[in-house]
This record gives C-alpha cells, structure tokens and sequence, in this order.
C-alpha cells in the first residue's frame, strides 16, 4: 500500500483478511493491532507530551495468544496495522476432555476449542447453545457465551430455619 494512502486509513487485504493501517495516535483500548509480527489487544493508552521532542502514545499491549503484556510508545508519525477479528455464530455440540466441539451454523464445519479459550464460563455451556467464536486466519481466539441463558439448579444447601439473609 503506497504510503500516501496507508496515513489516510486504506484498507487492504493481506491474505484474504482485512486490515487498516492507522496513525500511532489513533490507537485506542479495545482494538486489535498486529505488532512485531503478532496479534495484540490494546488495553490502555495514554498521550504524553515531553517538554521536547514529539508527544507520543504509551500504549499497553496484551498478545491476543499468550497473554503476555507489553508497553510500546507510538508517536503519531508511525502507523501500525489495525486488524479486524473474523467473527462467526457456532453451535455447541459437546466436550471431550478439555475440548469443546462447536459447529459453524451456516458452513456446518466443525472445529475443536481448548476450554481456555472459553475460561470459567464454560460451565454454563449446555447442547445447542450458540457462541460467538472471534478468529483470525481461521484460527480461533475467543469464544463468547450469550448474555442471558436458562439453567436449571439441580442442587441446593439444605436451609435453616430461622438462618437469613440479614442473619449471615
């Protein structure tokens, strides 16, 4: 991408996926950006104006893959790559030791997670849920479970008479 057009925000594919260069200070928490080759979630930003030389952002990373966390700073002058996720509606089918098989709704293709790409939330994971699988590259990087679902208590504590809420 000539550079003219990557300071304006073009887009453009690499590998079949799009991405968008923007300015260093136009980065914001939350976004995805790929750096030193990979894949970073923005925590937190913070502008900072030296008394001389050019301000700059300090941006906190965290590697979408490893969790390892990095502190760069970024002037406005440079420009980093901006990456938007795949994302796509799976149905869960089942676990299988500390894997879970979910099947795309529209492709039926299915593909296997680890549960810690669902964390603790995969206890509520019950047949036929559907999730929102973020991936990049056809690999899979996050698995969110809907906001609301119905699940049944099976098991309680016995209760006390006399023992509330007000009591403990």
């Amino acid at each position: 991408v000539p550079r003219a057009f990557a300071a304006c925000g073009a887009r453009h594919s690499i590998n079949g996926h799009h991405t968008m260069r923007i300015d260093g200070n136009a980065i914001r928490p939350g976004m995805i950006i790929e750096h030193q080759g990979r894949l970073w979630v923005v925590v937190k930003t913070q502008h900072t104006q030296p008394g001389k030389g050019g301000a700059y952002l300090q941006v906190e990373l965290k590697d979408i893959q490893s969790g390892t966390k990095l502190n760069e700073r970024f002037r406005s002058s440079e420009s980093v790559e901006r990456v938007r996720l795949d994302q796509a509606e799976y149905q869960y089918l089942y676990a299988e030791d500390d894997m879970f098989t979910l099947m795309h709704n529209e492709t039926f293709e299915q593909i296997a997670v680890p549960r810690g790409l669902i964390g603790e939330p995969a206890i509520y994971l019950q047949e036929g849920m559907i999730l929102s699988v973020e991936s990049h590259e056809g690999k899979p990087l996050a698995v969110t479970l809907p906001e609301h679902a119905t699940i049944a208590i099976t098991e309680t504590e016995p209760t006390v008479k006399g023992q509330t809420a007000a009591a403990s």
